[in-house]
């Protein structure tokens, strides 16, 4: 592999092609990012055109998420892909997106037909194919009309409740109900809520001694299974904000995957003219854009949407228990190709709750999945060319009845002046004892009771306040009349834009830079409480944390210091509770697996603001603390500024399967600060070290009603291509929360158009 071969793979972006399926011409202009901007006559034009320029741009990621979603990502990613390949088998993706298609409405069926047309044509046009289809020695596939909805599917698949729920489950037997409650994200017992804004709330305790019996027959008969994420978002209404109009910005966070799951775009005809991210693979624009009306963005609401039955089966798990009968089970077998090793054949067990996807059922016992993403027909994509149309906030609500492939805080603000909230979910009614463990499948008494109606979902339109804030915290208080959730994020992201949206004239870049992190603040306390160190270094390392602001600047070593301490103490937490032994439990290899040591890193800062030392092993906080400070002063982190010891490690799919060609097709990253705790989110997995895995994917600002001014940036660059001359160009800018100008004026689009092609009818 070459660079010479790498731009030979780049499609040619000038000129004209003729296209088949077109009826009128369409125009692409790339600005100076080299970000598309497409202006066609019709919809379907626009949308053919939509599918057309992601297919030049990120072809391979598109297939390669496809085949993620299908369960066969193995053919291409060899053994390390199987586990979740496995997985999406036994959640039947493609049968849930064929009936999908199916029960969508003309308008979105004519929309996924003329975008899978579009990147069909891309791939019969004769131009080079990404360089990954020859290292692999692959051909593209053809699209069909539900593909875009397992893409869609996939990059949510199961987010948010089933990881916590596994976790607590495999927990209980070793800590007791009491313990167990306690094992979820830290939020020094109260939550910041998000509507209405600014008001605490106590959290609801389930009582886990009544499940565990259900977990520990489970557990007593369980074999090792056999297959063996966040945001932030904020709006200042006109008379809050230092424009004097509606400031709409945000970040979604998410695992580093090169190419970056979203694309900058732009997108007009007749009917609407669009900016904002999408999703290759995708049309229109389901979480970030604007139409020059109305602005919306997203978080995960972190509603709960999935639930976990322990089912009982009989002998030779031909039928399961529920409601006092014994019902057949159903069967089917599927088959796992994979590069370079054996096909792999598992046999998938459905319930009436779903399919089983931890423990073996001829034990007696498994566990069942029923989620959302899954259940029912799922018709978010109807709303996706009603959002393009919207003109307000309360338009662009209802445009999004019948939204369930993930739960989102949907933030939104137009020319008027209005700002609003709303969470885009579909949500069961059931007990509030689901949201804690898996359940008893048998009794019947945790089932699903319908839903909860798109009028009760919480919403708000023009707070008193002036200010919305989400960031992954707990939406509404739980004493209301339907259970929504039971993990979410701490409230510290939130708290913090919050606090620096009340000073005057904030601009929202300078929130995006903040690097000011509660928990680091909050262990800087508690080390400062510690008596004096005989030791040198220990001592050294107390000073330099004391000294301190809190800040996890790229250039702070005391930010290293921090780090180093928390790790160390996390890691005692994970042995003294005796929780770090459950690693390889077979409730937590359900792929991608949970590993103790990343949860109890969210756990910690709870209890050591309430100085909790019940799972400790006898030990106090301030044995722990001085254990932590000795660990870290030989930690080899702490001697680093902060952004060397953070800085990520950007990996494209394929370097690990052709390692001569890595240092071509990785990105090449600076050193950057923040943490999980900040506001500029670059968030680390403890099990993995000190390093930046997950963040922002992208930053943008909307100035809503003067869009010129608008701004944004993504992590490496437009390109999906590794010899484009956009697979990395934002991201310095991206490093240092630089944001680039989001074009929307076509004469001005024109005029500094680095490339522009004509696409013709054939």
């Amino acid at each position: 592999m070459t660079p010479d071969a790498l731009r030979a793979a780049l499609p040619p972006l000038d000129g004209t092609l003729r296209i088949p399926g077109l009826i009128d011409a369409v125009e692409v202009f790339r600005d100076p990012e080299g970000i598309p901007h497409i202006r066609a006559r019709s919809a379907q034009d626009a949308f053919l055109a939509q599918g057309f320029v992601h297919a030049q741009d990120r072809l391979f990621q598109m297939e390669l998420n496809l085949r993620r979603a299908l369960g066969r990502s193995a053919e291409w990613l060899g053994a390390p892909a199987a586990g979740m390949d496995m997985l999406c088998r036994r959640l039947g993706m493609e049968a849930a997106c064929r009936r999908d298609v199916a029960a969508l409405g003309a308008e979105a069926r004519g929309m996924l037909e003329a975008y899978v047309a579009g990147v069909n044509a891309f791939v019969a046009s004769g131009a080079p194919l990404p360089v990954e289809y020859a290292m692999l020695g692959a051909t593209p596939q053809r699209w069909e009309a539900w593909h875009p909805i397992a893409v869609m599917r996939r990059l949510g698949l199961l987010m948010g409740s089933v990881w916590f729920k596994l976790w607590r489950a495999a927990a209980l037997p070793l800590v007791g109900a009491e313990q167990a409650a306690k094992l979820r994200y830290e939020d020094g017992g109260i939550d910041l809520l998000c509507i209405p804004p600014g008001v605490e709330a106590a959290r609801w305790t389930a009582t886990l001694a009544d499940l565990a019996p259900a977990v520990a027959a489970l557990l007593d008969s369980a074999a090792p299974d056999a297959t063996g994420g966040g945001s932030n978002n904020w709006v200042m209404a006109p008379a809050r904000s230092p424009t004097g109009r509606p400031l709409l910005a945000g970040d979604p966070h998410r695992l580093f995957e090169i190419p970056n799951m979203y694309a900058q775009g732009h997108l007009a005809c007749d009917a609407f003219d669009v900016v904002g991210l999408t999703v290759p693979g995708v049309p229109g624009f389901p979480h970030f854009a604007h139409n020059g009306r109305v602005a919306w963005c997203v978080t995960h609401a972190f509603v709960d949407i999935h639930d976990l039955f322990v089912e009982r089966f009989d002998a030779g798990a031909a039928h399961y228990l529920h409601r006092d009968a014994w019902l057949p089970v159903r069967r089917r077998r599927e088959s796992i190709a994979v590069r370079g090793g054996a096909t792999q054949e598992i046999e998938v067990i459905e319930t009436s709750h779903g399919p089983v996807i931890a423990g073996d059922p001829l034990s007696g016992h498994a566990i069942a999945l029923r989620s959302v993403q899954f259940a029912e027909a799922d018709l978010s994509f109807d709303c996706l060319p009603r959002m393009l149309r919207a003109g307000t906030v309360p338009d662009l609500f209802e445009a999004t009845r019948g939204w369930g492939l993930i739960d989102h805080n949907l933030v939104a603000a137009d020319t008027a002046g209005r700002i609003g909230h709303l969470v885009r979910a579909m949500v069961p009614r059931r007990p509030r004892a689901n949201g804690w463990l898996p359940v008893p499948g048998w009794t019947g008494a945790h089932d699903w009771q319908g839903w909860i109606p798109f009028e009760a979902m919480p919403r708000q339109i023009d707070p008193a306040g002036g200010v919305i804030v989400t960031a992954n915290n707990r939406v509404v208080a739980d004493s209301g009349p339907d259970y929504l959730c039971t993990d979410c994020h701490p409230p510290t992201r939130a708290r913090r834009i919050a606090a620096l949206l009340a000073e005057p004239a904030t601009m929202p870049e300078a929130i995006h830079a903040d690097t000011l992190s509660a928990n680091a603040v909050l262990l800087r306390g508690k080390v400062g409480a510690l008596p004096a160190s005989a030791d040198p270094a220990v001592a050294a390392l107390r000073d330099r944390l004391l000294a301190w602001d809190g800040r996890m600047a790229q250039g702070s070593t005391a930010a290293s210091d921090y780090i180093a301490v928390r790790l160390a103490l996390t890691r005692i937490l994970a042995e003294r509770s005796g929780l770090g032994t459950l690693t390889g439990s077979a409730l937590l290899t359900v792929p991608p697996g949970v590993v103790p040591l990343n949860q109890l890193w969210w756990t910690l800062p709870a209890l050591l603001r309430a100085d909790d030392a019940t799972l400790l092993g006898g030990w106090t906080w301030t044995q722990a603390l001085q254990a932590a400070l000795a660990a870290a002063a030989a930690d080899p982190i702490a001697a680093q500024p902060w952004g060397e010891a953070h800085r990520p490690h950007l990996a494209h799919p394929l370097s690990a399967l052709f390692p001569d060609a890595a240092t071509l097709l990785n990105a090449p990253a600076r050193a950057i600060g923040g943490d999980g705790d900040t506001v500029f989110a670059n968030g680390l997995l403890p099990s993995g070290g000190p390093r930046a895995t997950y963040g922002a994917l992208a930053r943008y600002v909307f100035d809503v009603g003067d869009w010129e001014k608008s701004r944004w940036t993504v992590f490496h660059g437009a390109s999906g291509h590794p010899g484009s001359a956009h697979y990395t160009d934002q991201h310095a800018a991206w490093a240092e929360a630089r944001l680039t100008p989001m074009r929307y004026g076509w004469e001005a689009i024109a005029a500094s158009a680095s490339a522009r092609q004509a696409l013709t009818p054939r």
